[in-house]
């Protein structure tokens, strides 16, 4: 397709090349195609007129934070608005597929990328209608919180393509004007993409994504060493949860966006920098003002009816995108040490600062193992917990019951000083170095047992 790796095949998480097959119990029939708009399914439906500004998140919090669909926009006529619809739970009941299984699938994907399948723009839904003259303001771009700096895209993707290189990633994009959004582009691979086009004096050509199925989103949240083309990784779990490549169709700029997304618009990462921010990110604090890119959009296509995905930062969706990717590296890494059965980035950890990961202990400091494989698997994480398989890890009770009855604090805890750590974390030093903690709950094998299991 023209556009791949620069280093070859992407890095080995925890399957032997050359396997192009892998079969889950659940996944035995696989669950039919699944673009966004069909995750709304069973959602609340909100037929009230709702603004963008502040209103959503303000009818979410009075709902207790469902799937919402919003079907009157204000400031949006013909367009809709969901949020609170990408869950984990959710998404593994669609998939029809147990959370264990979907983090090895997830990793399968990641090491076995598959062309996705090229269709023309008029078998593409995301083709069927679009905007004449370019217009951001009347998309349903939300205003969440009131302390962000203005409206802002949270859950679309930018898909780049530059110099042989295509990347898909996450960046948060304030809307300044008609026509301009500001991105905070994180130091990843999009970044370096910006800088090396910007030195050449080149705009990168890029594609924003609003409402892609959840297979081109969870590959677009995952992170890699090298460049991989994330777009070959959504096709690979594509065809893995619904038994066919991802279906992607060309845009006029030259980038491949998938094909039935609500959204794809034609964009340009330019030289010039903005503000950007303020914005509350992932742990509810309130990240700081930067001079950040400016993104000139050029043409906006969209889906007939089209559904814009609102993610609310700090939110479950925000959680479920950022922490699920984490878990299969997590658990690839601790597989090398020892016997991994499972990996969760909590809820109290905003999915990302903070896991717990259930083993099996063979030896004698297999606790201790785990714990550093698992930083090694997430070098952004704070704290790690390690249980045995007997403690249900989504049940933040029972791991500080595990903790407060198989845990001695003095010797079955590591503290690592002066480490890199993630720039969410706002108690960081200056020069973004951190501490660690891991906790080993396991219990010694060989050990009875019996006075450390509980009865309820």
């Amino acid at each position: 397709m023209g556009y791949k790796s620069v280093t070859g095949s992407p890095p080995l998480i925890g399957y032997q090349r050359g396997i192009t097959s892998l079969t889950f119990k659940h996944l035995s029939t696989p669950a039919p195609d699944m673009a966004f708009r069909d995750m709304l399914a069973g959602v609340q439906n909100v037929d009230e007129a709702t603004s963008v500004i502040h209103g959503m998140i303000n009818t979410s919090n009075d709902l207790g934070d469902i799937p919402l669909l919003f079907n009157k926009i204000s400031e949006a006529p013909g367009h809709r608005a969901a949020l609170n619809v990408l869950e984990k739970s959710r998404l593994c009941e669609m998939f029809d597929i147990s959370p264990g299984d979907l983090i090895d699938v997830l990793a399968w994907a990641m090491e076995n990328p598959t062309d996705p399948e090229i269709v023309e723009a008029s078998d593409a839904p995301v083709m069927e209608s679009g905007q004449k003259v370019v217009d951001l303001t009347k998309i349903p771009i939300p205003w969440h919180f009131r302390e962000d700096g203005g409206r802002y895209q949270s859950a679309s993707i930018i898909i780049a393509q530059y110099s042989g290189i295509r990347n898909v990633s996450f960046h948060r994009q304030l809307l300044r004007d008609r026509n301009h959004t500001v991105a905070r582009l994180v130091p990843r691979h999009l970044r370096t993409l910006s800088a090396q086009a910007a030195d050449a004096g080149d705009d990168v050509h890029v594609a924003v994504v609003n409402g892609a199925d959840p297979t081109v989103l969870l590959a677009a949240a995952m992170s890699f060493s090298d460049y991989v083309d994330e777009l070959t990784v959504a096709s690979s779990l594509h065809m893995k949860l619904h038994g066919t490549p991802l279906k992607v169709v060309i845009l006029p700029n030259g980038v491949m966006v998938p094909a039935d997304a609500e959204y794809a618009m034609e964009a340009r990462i330019t030289p010039e920098r903005d503000d950007e921010g303020p914005y509350v990110d992932i742990t509810g604090t309130v990240d700081d003002i930067r001079q950040e890119h400016v993104i000139e959009y050029d043409n906006v296509f969209h889906r007939d009816n089209p559904v814009f995905h609102a993610l609310i930062p700090t939110g479950i969706e925000h959680r479920t995108l950022m922490g699920m990717p984490r878990a299969p590296t997590i658990k690839n890494a601790v597989s090398k040490e020892v016997e991994c059965i499972d990996v969760h980035m909590t809820d109290g950890g905003c999915g990302w600062l903070s896991s717990v990961v259930q083993i099996v202990p063979k030896n004698k400091g297999d606790g201790m193992l785990a714990i550093d494989a698992a930083f090694r698997g997430h070098p952004s994480m704070k704290q790690v917990v390690v249980v045995d398989a007997d403690i249900d890890i989504s049940d933040p009770r029972r791991v500080e019951w595990a903790l407060m009855t198989r845990w001695q604090p003095d010797k079955d805890t590591v503290v690592l000083k002066g480490q890199r750590g993630s720039s969410l974390d706002p108690s960081r030093a200056d020069d973004g170095i951190t501490s660690k903690i891991g906790m080993d709950a396991t219990l010694d094998p060989g050990i009875d047992r019996a006075p450390y299991e509980s009865v309820l």
